[in-house]
């Protein structure tokens, strides 16, 4: 088998900088780490090589010209479902919840390793995949909200939920343990599959899935704060269904 076949079978990675020491750099490394890497140094190019090639990840620069990286995340978004790990020199807690919440599913603060940045792009491809395979896991149903993980879908009250990868899998691991306490942590160990990484990743989610199934987001009933540990889900009833 050819490099390139390898790299094709462990994933195509889209890295989107606009500084070549550092694209050359993250290149390298992915494609050490077995990946095949296509580079993009500005939003526009990013889009023109994801259209030719949809990538298995991107990696990609909150800071770009002319078309930043929340803007070419939207549209990604827009275009299809792709895991997105979001780099940034900025360390603000705002830009950081800003990024999660247009959907990445990661976010890395420059300066950080190259080999971490491997292990996260892995991390978060095996998830993916994990969560893409057939699955034999039965349809869920709390009152007119019901989940089929085989094929992926949400819907309630009759209308299909338009959630993220992540977004589902949190709502799929929550409806399977109904009334369950689980901490930010054992959270971002389950559903994402990362032993380290930034809790608010857990709260940024947990807030968009509300605002997504809950009738009042401000006072959730379905997804409760636990004071003091985290999150439980606690369904008025729960059957399994189709949606």
């Amino acid at each position: 088998m050819s490099e390139c076949e390898a790299g094709e079978r462990s994933g195509r990675i889209l890295v989107v900088e606009d500084d070549p020491t550092v694209a050359e750099v993250v290149a390298g490394y992915l494609e050490r780490g077995g990946f095949a890497v296509d580079l993009a140094g500005d939003g526009h190019e990013a889009l023109r090589r994801a259209g030719e090639r949809w990538p298995d990840l991107v990696v990609l620069d909150l800071m770009l010209p002319g078309l930043d990286g929340l803007e070419v995340c939207r549209r990604l978004r827009e275009s299809g479902p792709v895991p997105v790990i979001m780099l940034t020199a900025r360390a603000g807690e705002e830009d950081r919840i800003t990024g999660l919440e247009v959907g990445a599913d990661d976010y890395v603060t420059k300066p950080f390793s190259p080999r971490e940045l491997v292990l996260r792009v892995g991390s978060v491809l095996r998830r993916t995949r994990r969560a893409d395979a057939p699955a034999a896991r039965p349809a869920l149903r709390a009152g007119d909200l019901a989940v089929e993980p085989a094929t992926r879908r949400a819907v309630r009250g009759g209308r299909e939920l338009a959630l993220t990868l992540r977004e589902f899998d949190l709502l799929a691991y929550f409806m399977e343990r109904p009334g369950v306490a689980h901490t930010r942590e054992d959270l971002m160990r389950r559903v994402w599959g990362w032993d380290f990484g930034d809790l608010s990743t857990v709260t940024v989610h947990v807030r968009r899935l509300r605002a997504k199934i809950e009738d009042d987001p401000a006072r959730p009933r379905l997804i409760r704060t636990v004071w003091g540990v985290g999150y439980r889900f606690e369904p008025e009833d729960r059957e399994e269904a189709t949606p």
